[in-house]
């Protein structure tokens, strides 16, 4: 009787020493799990926490300008600046009365078809260079007037997106609207983003953010490629509008906002982010991820934030 209790109590004992180890291996891969960085954790995309383990980019020696490839003619892309001022197209602008403040910097940057007709109090009325998505060549070229600086100069336009749509070798109606746009403001230089160095766009992605943008279904925004573009030409770059990455996640909610500040009627500002965060079918913009990238990058160059300060 003797030898057969202690059998069993040896077998309870090994039965809790395996249990108790299946329990930690089971916590340790949840709490893995939830740190991973592809969970929406309340109401965020959380990028990889340990980003300071990930290879760092110098942005200033990163591409050069041999990225760019000239629309019409042999043009080469010489833009070079010591102050810039990137204008965002988030409604945060509006009331601010920046728009003198922008004018009187070197250059100015802004994005896709924002227009600065009827908000110049705000958003100035110069432009330097205009960075434009493949998705709005045909609302830019609906406004050929936001193609000119009417205080003089001729802007830089940069047209980025897939090369089998705004490549050279596209025939597409896309490159033959942009070559025709091209053609009439022949004092204006356009470029398209090699098909080269929108590769390095994605290998950029991966390596701040730790994540493949096509496996984690990514698109990347017209403000990542701005901003990439702005650190590239210019030694110092206020930028008016941009929210801090944790401004929709606040518990009080942030007052709602529209997406774009020329379109007062358009979606709230926190409410496509977030969804945008949150999205898993189909491909969707990581504004908060990029936002929280653009934060490291602050420290790493001369990067400010206006209307609001970060």
């Amino acid at each position: 009787m003797g030898f057969r209790l202690i059998d069993k109590q040896g077998q309870q004992s090994q039965r809790m020493v395996i249990f108790g180890a299946v329990f930690l291996l089971t916590t340790l891969l949840i709490l893995y799990g939830s740190n991973s960085g592809s969970d929406v954790v309340r109401g965020q995309f959380q990028v990889v926490a340990n980003h300071h383990a990930l290879k760092a980019t110098d942005l200033k020696k990163w591409a050069g300008k041999e990225g760019y490839v000239s629309v019409s003619g042999n043009k080469t892309m010489t833009l070079n600046c010591n102050h810039c001022a990137l204008v965002t197209s988030s409604s945060h602008v509006l009331g601010t009365g920046a728009g003198e403040e922008i004018d009187g910097t070197e250059c100015v940057i802004r994005m896709n078809d924002a227009p600065t007709l009827g908000y110049e109090a705000d958003v100035g009325n110069r432009t330097t260079l205009r960075v434009v998505a493949h998705s709005s060549v045909f609302r830019v070229a609906r406004k050929p007037a936001e193609f000119l600086n009417r205080t003089g100069g001729n802007p830089v336009i940069v047209f980025w997106g897939p090369p089998t749509k705004i490549g050279k070798d596209a025939k597409g109606t896309l490159f033959r609207l942009i070559q025709r746009v091209s053609r009439v403001y022949a004092s204006l230089s356009f470029f398209t983003i090699s098909p080269g160095k929108m590769r390095k766009f994605d290998h950029l992605f991966q390596r701040e953010t730790g994540r493949d943008r096509q496996k984690s279904q990514s698109w990347l925004s017209t403000g990542w490629f701005t901003m990439v573009l702005a650190i590239e030409m210019c030694d110092n770059v206020q930028v008016y509008g941009m929210v801090p990455p944790s401004h929709c996640g606040r518990k009080q909610g942030p007052k709602k906002m529209p997406y774009h500040y020329y379109k007062p009627r358009g979606p709230d500002e926190c409410v496509t982010y977030l969804q945008n965060e949150r999205g898993r079918r189909g491909n969707h913009h990581r504004f908060i991820t990029e936002k929280q990238v653009f934060a490291r990058w602050a420290k790493q160059y001369n990067l400010t934030f206006a209307h609001p300060t970060w």
